[in-house]
């Protein structure tokens, strides 16, 4: 890859609908306008997920609106076992009546259903995350979680990304290294994620063609006194003006180059998801080994909609080599996922 294009301010749409400038940028300098779009209503994309955890523990949060249908789910993590537990509640050609806000930095984005109470605010500068699933377990136990999420860094990954078909594109935001304080209870299980949790946002609008398929890795966690995340992918879109690598160290960012990830098969050819993976670039300023924990994997094959999807949780051991640093930012153990998905719809 060469030289990457930094976005300017301004509109994120042209008239035709098409991206008016693709790139990266530290925040979201475009404006995001649903009316701008140029496609059908089914095929619109917004989501909000969230993931908060830390060595023990994890649960992450999704609301969507997929055009033809929307989606909340939620997934409750235990590392120590491993193990997890996953619900999600969907109603179909919901084409934005899910009202999810234009941009991350303000507004609220909420899913009522009789099953599910699931709630995104801004509050006091901070992030709130609220839910109640009252027949989330096993045996109908009620899951509840109450976290608050604050910024320890000023700057996130946004990219702009174009696909080869006209109207349609990816806008999405990355906000790591959120400082969790709160916490989930599942019947009697009490999940405190109060210390040493962290939480990553992953914010998307746009409109997607019908065959797609990325790679994607976060990690947001504190070493030594040090708060540390990343952002990693490929995959999706046409990513010649700039790709989605970014790494956090307290309050700066490093923009990164190209990444692989390098998944071990089987005999048979087949991905081995839970043997250690190989993060590397051509360029040498990633090098990293991921040994997974758990596989939280799906698939769901409908006819004309497939997804198969692997989000593959574990631990990080490695370096960065950064232009503006002398010397390299080691990780040694840290957790955080990687995952590969394709998808038709």
């Amino acid at each position: 890859m060469g030289e990457q294009h930094l976005l300017t301010s301004g509109p994120l749409l042209d008239e035709k609908g098409n991206l008016a400038e693709c790139g990266y940028a530290f925040s979201l300098v475009k404006t995001y306008d649903r009316k701008a779009i140029r496609a059908p209503k089914g095929r619109i994309k917004e989501w909000d997920y969230y993931y908060v955890g830390d060595r023990e523990r994890g649960i992450a949060l999704t609301i969507d609106d997929n055009g033809y249908m929307d989606m909340c789910s939620c997934t409750v993590f235990d590392f120590r076992v491993p193990g997890y537990e996953e619900r999600s509640v969907m109603h179909p050609f919901s084409y934005g009546k899910r009202r999810l806000p234009p941009t991350s930095k303000e507004g609220d984005t909420v899913y009522l259903d009789k099953k599910v109470t699931m709630k995104f605010t801004h509050e006091n500068g901070k992030r709130h995350l609220y839910m109640v699933w009252p027949k989330f377990g096993k045996g109908g136990e009620e899951l509840r979680c109450d976290v608050f999420l604050e910024e320890t860094n000023p700057n996130s990954m946004v990219i702009a990304t174009p696909f080869k078909k006209a109207a349609h594109f990816y806008y999405n935001q990355k906000i790591n290294c959120l400082r969790a304080s709160g916490y989930a209870k599942l019947g009697d299980d009490f999940i405190d994620l109060n210390k040493d949790a962290y939480g990553v946002l992953d914010w998307g609008r746009g409109v997607w063609t019908y065959r797609n398929a990325w790679y994607w890795s976060s990690l947001n966690a504190i070493q030594d006194g040090h708060v540390i995340g990343w952002n990693l992918g490929y995959g999706f879109g046409d990513t010649k003006a700039a790709s989605e690598n970014m790494l956090f160290v307290d309050r700066k960012a490093y923009k990164l180059n190209d990444v692989v990830f390098d998944i071990p098969m089987d005999k048979r050819g087949r991905d081995d998801f839970l043997k250690p993976w190989r993060f590397r670039s051509q360029t040498g300023d990633i090098d990293l080994v991921f040994t997974p924990r758990i596989d939280r994997h799906s698939l769901t094959d409908a006819l004309i909609i497939e997804s198969k999807q692997h989000q593959v949780y574990g631990s990080f051991s490695g370096k960065f080599l950064v232009n503006d640093l002398s010397e390299a930012i080691e990780i040694h153990d840290l957790p955080g996922f990687a995952e590969k998905v394709s998808n038709r719809w």
